[in-house]
């Protein structure tokens, strides 16, 4: 590496490759894209599931339909997307507007877990062709707060004119370390808190004609990150504590028919407590306590008995396919989650088994927490995404997105603003 750039981007998901991109087909900036794991760890590698219609991923503070569109159409050109078919949801759409629900309709794109480490690598290789330097396996420890320097792991030092910071969610916390350093003013009261259910997909049978469908329900709950056909369920390790996460793998693959998908609820925070990140971490680590150190699991008949799940639950008599999260431990959801929330999500989800029979099956699995801690919102100076001169925050980590296009759609919006002062 260099000791001086005139651009460097921390992070190298979808908003830090969004931002590469545009600078390196756009000027002959020098270019160093920053990466502390040895690939991409973002919405990229995780699926890569891809939504192309507005508002979803956009916040409405944030962007409007026709730049959103405009964006979307540059960031096809690089991800080049197989658009997924969207059949026969007019009756599920008939049946949620009786009940207030609302069903979106959106452009949908899904790539597979399996090959999206390909596609991440061909990224990288194409930013190094047109002369981005790429450091993987490469942690900034700290930034200056009087120079425009940071510094790395290993102690060396780097220079920049520009400096785009997009470190995505699981960093919320490095984030507003350095953004304390810079004398940046942020708000982190928004925090998603949910579940993920998985059950069959004869259960579900939406997901043969709508890949992710996306629901929105009153109470500020919806749908999130629908996965099908070869479907899975991770756990994701955070500070603190462990959040549950979807997967699928390509249409290569063999199915085992399941379905998995997450419902939220958005929690704005109000004095007391303000830190939305803060909450999530105190509910996650509330589970680790009760689970002896994993999340939860509870099949529906067990909840609507108000039983807890144990091991004899997940036997092959009724509840007749096996959990793919294997460290997940049998509880009960009602001693670890917030009345509130619970009560929000039960009642959509009752709504949701009005709209497609079925999904509230006795065999359905409820695990617990997702938590979606994505909620930094830096004081942004233009509508470029600055927050000090020659310094910019971006993506899902910074509120500017919600999902791999928006991202970086941020991306390129913050290179414009470079590159109009360049």
């Amino acid at each position: 590496m260099n000791s001086h750039y005139d651009v460097i981007i921390v992070g190298s998901g979808p908003a830090g490759l969004g931002a590469a991109f545009k600078l390196a087909e756009n000027s002959n900036l020098s270019v160093l894209l920053v990466e502390k794991k040895t690939i991409s760890s973002g919405g990229l590698r995780n699926d890569c599931k891809q939504n192309y219609t507005f508002p979803v991923g956009f916040p409405y503070e944030h962007w409007n339909k026709e730049e959103a569109h405009v964006l979307l159409d540059e960031v096809k050109k690089h991800l080049n997307p197989k658009l997924e078919e969207r059949l026969n949801i007019d009756k599920y759409v008939k049946r949620a507007e009786k009940i207030g629900v609302e069903i979106l309709s959106i452009d949908q794109a899904h790539v597979g877990t399996d090959k999206s480490s390909k596609l991440i690598a061909d990224l990288i290789a194409k930013l190094e062709a047109l002369h981005v330097s790429v450091a993987l396996k490469t942690e900034v420890k700290k930034l200056s707060s009087t120079q425009k320097e940071l510094t790395l792991s290993d102690g060396e030092i780097i220079s920049f004119n520009h400096l785009i910071l997009a470190p995505g969610r699981a960093d919320y916390d490095w984030l507003q370390e350095q953004m304390d350093t810079l004398g940046v003013s942020y708000s982190d009261n928004i925090v998603d808190i949910g579940v993920r259910i998985e059950t069959k997909e004869e259960n579900y049978p939406i997901v043969r004609d709508y890949y992710d469908p996306k629901i929105l329900f009153p109470n500020k709950v919806r749908t999130f990150c629908t996965n099908s056909g070869c479907a899975h369920i991770v756990r994701e390790k955070y500070k603190g504590y462990y959040s549950v996460n979807g997967h699928s793998l390509s249409r290569d693959n063999e199915r085992n028919n399941l379905v998995n998908f997450a419902m939220l609820k958005t929690i704005r925070l109000t004095e007391p407590v303000v830190s939305g990140q803060q909450f999530g971490k105190i509910l996650g680590e509330m589970v680790m306590q009760l689970s002896g150190g994993s999340v939860i699991m509870q099949r529906v008949g067990d909840f609507r008995m108000g039983s807890r799940s144990k091991e004899e639950s997940f036997n092959s008599d009724l509840y007749d396919f096996e959990p793919t999260l294997k460290s997940a431990v049998a509880g009960d959801l009602s001693l670890s989650m917030p009345a509130k929330i619970l009560r929000d999500i039960w009642k959509s989800l009752k709504m949701l088994d009005t709209i497609i029979p079925g999904v509230l099956h006795p065999s359905t699995i409820i695990y617990y927490p997702e938590i979606k801690t994505y909620s930094n919102k830096p004081y942004f100076i233009n509508e470029y995404f600055m927050v000090k001169e020659g310094y910019y925050i971006i993506g899902d980590g910074a509120g500017t997105s919600r999902g791999i296009t928006a991202a970086w759609a941020s991306g390129i919006r913050a290179v414009q603003g470079i590159l109009k002062k360049s």
